[in-house]
């Protein structure tokens, strides 16, 4: 049963195939009619004696079957052709003949099919006409007299109301027994030599890793890469939500940052893995860093709308720094370091001590960084840039991903020493209402009101730490208030907010401003305030 589920479009596609074919035959095959004339044998005795009789039948019998073979042969069909005046040969007219006689009778039925309904009929009433004359002739004997046995047409041939081939529901209904027979054996075939993945059984026995997630297949995603988590309680929303979960539990005391997103070869679903990885991230409150690591065919941008010509590749050729590219999103919470444009050493950059630098800056600023890579396979550049994270995903596309591909995939990791992280089976299929009956029973209550996500344009700061004042007199050099820094989207902005901070700027853009520092000369202790609880 697994298999008629797994293969079942083979087995319809070739019973569909199987059954056109049959009509198709049917319909362009041309009709053929058939005439029959029975015939009845009986001996030449007069005799009223019941023994007579009866040895009479039994020799019109035994008879039966001579005459039967006769009917068929070409000396009777020389002699119909001689009577009728026909211009075929007589291995051709007896080709169209057929003779059937049943069990402990006289009787014998002869048959002539043709093309035309017309022809039939004559042909059946010439051979029957032919044959009395002929067995006349065989049976009398040789000094006269009368026959020792007799032929006569007891049914003469009609012209048939329909023809006999083809039979169109007869050949329909083979030719659907037949397409269903041979698509099942194609799809066992087909299914004995497939060596692709399709369940996370196999993909954890072959990766020997958690399989972190497993994605089901979603057409909508073809259209927007993107899912909205804030809006959507989707099957595939739930799987990223559940693949967010395993990588928090992967290791409780340090859950993995900075995470690379791969996949073996091409087309296996990593970039869209990628990129809503980064989301369901930020729906639980985080600060993501998405990175366009794929330096040879990035998508990120395209998918999230984003400039590309500027990015990751211009901050590691040194031509700015990280904060000065870096683009916030519609998405709360998700900034995007884009590609940038195009470098011909995809590798080398990926692999220098700058990528290192920062990957490292970006750590220190977000609360996850993901980074989606090239495919493994084809360019090392995945291998590369995952010596710089805590570990890689590997993505793997249900009935696309070969298993020898995986484990080649996963070996180019385990040989400069990249953690593996876990692997995700994207493009699972479905089986019906059964991945959404949970969700299904546990909608969101929608008479209680919700509360909107914030905004991606604002997002709010980090709390300023006010200094407690001192019950004693104050020093003779009073100190400025402590700020923490807020994270921002922006490099320029964050840049602007630390310089204020340290007294280098007039302000720090979210209306606090920063206190100046007196000088020695000029140092005075502030007034007393009255202690306020």
């Amino acid at each position: 049963m697994r298999i008629l589920r797994a293969r079942w479009i083979v087995i319809v596609l070739t019973t569909v195939i199987a059954a056109a074919a049959s009509l198709v035959f049917s319909l362009v095959s041309t009709p053929v009619y058939e005439a029959c004339t029975r015939l009845y044998v009986s001996t030449g005795s007069s005799s009223s004696s019941v023994t007579e009789v009866y040895q009479g039948n039994l020799a019109s019998q035994q008879r039966v079957a001579s005459y039967t073979q006769l009917l068929g042969g070409e000396s009777v069909a020389q002699r119909t052709i001689d009577s009728l005046g026909l211009s075929m040969s007589p291995s051709t007219l007896a080709s169209k003949v057929r003779t059937t006689s049943s069990p402990d009778t006289v009787l014998i039925d002869t048959c002539v099919s043709d093309a035309s309904a017309t022809t039939a009929r004559d042909l059946a009433n010439g051979i029957g006409t032919t044959f009395v004359d002929f067995v006349d002739d065989l049976e009398t004997p040789p000094g006269g007299g009368a026959p020792l046995a007799q032929v006569s047409v007891v049914e003469p041939a009609q012209v048939p109301t329909g023809p006999i081939s083809p039979k169109t529901t007869r050949n329909l209904a083979l030719g659907v027994a037949v397409g269903l027979l041979l698509g099942i054996a194609l799809a066992v075939i087909r299914d004995r030599l497939d060596n692709t993945i399709k369940d996370r059984t196999t993909l954890a026995d072959l990766s020997g890793v958690p399989v972190v997630g497993v994605v089901p297949f979603d057409k909508t995603i073809k259209e927007e890469a993107a899912l909205s988590f804030a809006e959507s309680s989707s099957g595939t929303a739930e799987a990223f939500r559940e693949l967010r979960t395993n990588l928090q539990f992967l290791e409780v005391d340090s859950p993995p940052r900075v995470i690379v997103v791969t996949s073996a070869v091409p087309a296996e679903g990593k970039t869209t893995t990628a990129v809503n990885l980064a989301l369901v991230l930020a729906e639980a409150g985080h600060h993501v860093a998405l990175i366009e690591g794929d330096l040879r065919r990035p998508r990120v941008s395209k998918y999230l709308g984003l400039v590309g010509s500027v990015g990751f590749s211009t901050v590691l050729s040194g031509q700015a720094d990280v904060e000065e590219v870096l683009q916030p999103t519609k998405f709360h919470g998700v900034d995007v370091l884009a590609s940038g444009p195009l470098p011909p050493n995809p590798s080398e950059l990926l692999g220098s001590e700058a990528a290192r630098t920062v990957m490292d800056t970006l750590r220190a600023s977000f609360d996850y960084v993901v980074v989606d890579a090239p495919p493994l396979l084809p360019v090392t550049d995945a291998s590369v840039i995952t010596a710089h994270a805590d570990g890689a995903i590997v993505v793997a596309r249900h009935g696309h991903t070969k298993r020898d591909e995986l484990t080649r995939a996963l070996g180019n990791l385990t040989q400069v020493g990249a953690p593996i992280l876990g692997v995700i089976l994207t493009m699972a299929p479905s089986r019906g209402k059964r991945d959404y009956d949970y969700r299904h029973y546990y909608e969101t209550d929608t008479t209680v009101a919700r509360q909107d996500a914030p905004s991606a344009a604002v997002r709010p700061a980090a709390p300023v730490v006010v200094p407690e004042p001192a019950p004693e007199p104050a020093p003779e050099i009073h100190p400025a208030p402590r700020y923490e820094p807020t994270r921002s989207h922006g490099g320029r902005a964050a840049r602007r907010q630390a310089e204020n901070a340290n007294g280098n700027g007039n302000g720090n853009g979210n209306g606090y401003e920063a206190e100046q520092v007196p000088s020695r000369s000029t140092m005075r202790p502030p007034p007393r305030r009255p202690y306020q609880s």
